[in-house]
């Protein structure tokens, strides 16, 4: 990447992006000669590895930690976008919980600590966003393939994620007149640890086998998807959930 191209590029914000799809993104935007702010909630190591290796590369990244429920914290982080690169072009609110048991055994407290994080805080971040974003911007938001497919113990992620679907489609018509896409991506099962934890190796093997292509999603195909969003040629799809899981039905 050029050094011109680097200091003229476009200026992204992150969230969940010291691990899994988050990370991979932050590094495939990073490539298309994004200033990167990458967003975490509490593992600093592994958010300013992040940035030091957007750094290695030529680029510009700052960690900056927020809990983006919280909106006095996730305007502080549109604020260093600011402050670090001159403004926000893009913003891909990668991060999410998971918690998985049958409706009837859930704990209320897991209920609401999964529709904390994948709804409140998608809501705040896509509030600030609306908000903040320059003209020509995007806004990724994730949802998830469950959505569809209604695997039993994912009640609760499913139906947070169907909130974010909603948000998404609303706030895309809202912002008519901006010039700005707002579109959710969709990953289906995906080697990256929110999938991964609590499965054993039967369970994976048996996800990885459903769709045609007969294999998990890697945190890698989903930041592809996530880069085409946010680039000029990806500006024409708007207001879609783009259900990114190798055709698994």
């Amino acid at each position: 990447m050029a050094s011109q191209e680097r200091k003229g590029g476009r200026v992204a914000i992150v969230t969940g992006g010291s691990r899994g799809i988050g990370r991979e993104t932050v590094g495939r935007l990073d490539a298309d000669g994004f200033a990167v702010v990458v967003g975490y909630a509490g593992n600093r190591e592994l958010a300013e590895n992040a940035a030091r290796e957007v750094a290695a590369n030529g680029g510009r990244a700052v960690a900056v930690q927020a809990d983006i429920a919280e909106e006095e914290q996730v305007a502080a982080l549109f604020a260093e976008a600011e402050t670090a690169f001159g403004g926000v072009d893009v913003v891909v609110n990668a991060a999410g919980r998971m918690h998985l048991a049958p409706a009837a055994e859930l704990e209320l407290a897991e209920r609401d600590a999964v529709l904390r994080t994948n709804v409140r805080s998608t809501f705040v971040v896509a509030r600030q966003a609306a908000r903040t974003l320059r003209e020509g911007g995007a806004l990724v938001t994730f949802s998830t393939s469950v959505v569809g497919l209604a695997f039993p113990t994912y009640g609760a992620y499913s139906a947070s994620k169907g909130e974010v679907e909603a948000l998404t489609l609303v706030l895309a018509r809202e912002l008519r007149g901006r010039n700005i896409t707002v579109d959710a991506v969709a990953p289906g099962p995906t080697a990256a640890d929110l999938f991964l934890d609590g499965k054993d190796e039967e369970t994976v093997a048996r996800l990885a086998a459903q769709p045609p292509l007969e294999r998990l999603g890697t945190p890698e195909d989903i930041a592809e998807v996530v880069a085409f969003l946010a680039a000029p040629a990806g500006h024409w799809v708007n207001g879609q959930v783009v259900r990114a899981n190798g055709g698994i039905v």
